[in-house]
């Protein structure tokens, strides 16, 4: 299992900044990559960035730009930069691992971190 916890929501103007940090712990070998998603009130579930556990980012159009994943290996944390915020990324912020073991592929929730900006 892992289990991941997410810290760095809260309220912020808009044009502001906030970063979002990931913690995982538990059985973090073989995880292959992390990411963040968001969830607005009435709205589905959205990618907003995933990073490989190579580096590779991958980011919604929406964010491009704005946005920066970052990925620390060492310390098992995945960052989410947010800069020039709107109100419309306003959502719960979900931290996402994908591990692969004996080639079957699990993912893990973390329980969500508030994101709210004002106009």
């Amino acid at each position: 299992q892992v289990q991941l916890v997410e810290s760095g929501g809260g309220l912020v103007q808009a044009g502001g900044s906030l970063r979002l940090s990931c913690a995982a712990s538990g059985s973090i070998f073989s995880i292959n990559a992390m990411g963040w998603y968001r969830q607005a009130p009435g709205k589905q579930r959205e990618l907003v960035a995933t990073i490989t556990s190579g580096g590779s980012p991958n980011y919604a159009d929406s964010v491009k730009g704005r946005f920066t994943i970052s990925r620390d290996s060492a310390k098992s944390t995945v960052y989410l930069q947010m800069n020039s915020l709107k109100p419309e990324d306003t959502a719960v912020y979900y931290c996402n691992a994908a591990r692969t073991v004996a080639s079957v592929t699990r993912t893990y929730w973390g329980r969500g971190t508030q994101v709210t900006v004002s106009s």
